[in-house]
């Protein structure tokens, strides 16, 4: 069996999200993901440097995974698999799954350079693969990737099938800049207009 386990902030899930949610459940028997708090990252929020509140995040992604989960029943929002350390993640995973399926950790490209600095990342590396997709703005440094290679890491890039893109060049900070309705599903954006969030 094969398992992605897909942790994202989500901060507000795109429809890049969506995109990269009907690709693992192309290519996955199980597909669980959840909103986390990545503590690398730099918002408002001094407590999770994020901009909405992770039960937030979770309701949003939520609405996502409803529309996915019409074509594609193996993508699952797991709550319980959510922690700002993925290797504790995983572990939850295991315990729910055992150790005998294969574990796939997605990934965006901007985390390539975080990777090393995570939580006992010795110990997560080898155990999974890593599922690397494409973001907006941001490169795929060699050099970064043979990192990622001493520490015991395997991975995959996915960003094309033939010639067409996977994702769309959208991101969540994107939408957070512009409030262009069309990057996200419209379950989403309603959300947002009845919580106002990401108001100036």
């Amino acid at each position: 069996m094969k398992i992605a386990l897909f942790g994202t902030s989500a901060d507000p899930p795109t429809l890049a999200h969506q995109a990269i949610l009907i690709w693992l459940a192309q290519h996955f028997d199980r597909v669980a993901v959840w909103a986390a708090d990545n503590p690398f990252k730099q918002g408002p929020n001094p407590n999770t440097g994020h901009w909405a509140s992770l039960g937030d995040r979770q309701t949003m992604l939520k609405l996502l995974v409803e529309d996915v989960q019409s074509h594609y029943g193996t993508v699952q929002i797991w709550e319980d698999l959510s922690d700002r350390r993925s290797l504790i993640s995983l572990q939850r995973a295991r315990q729910r799954w055992g150790l005998e399926p294969n574990y796939a950790l997605v990934v965006g490209a901007d985390l390539i350079t975080q990777i090393p600095q995570w939580y006992a990342v010795e110990k997560l590396l080898p155990a999974v693969q890593l599922l690397i997709f494409p973001r907006p703005g941001y490169s795929i440094d060699q050099a970064d990737l043979a990192r990622l290679e001493q520490l015991g890491g395997q991975y995959q890039i996915v960003d094309q099938v033939g010639d067409r893109d996977i994702t769309p060049a959208i991101s969540s900070s994107i939408y957070r800049q512009t409030k262009e309705e069309e990057l996200i599903p419209p379950a989403v954006q309603s959300y947002i207009e009845q919580k106002q969030l990401y108001e100036p």
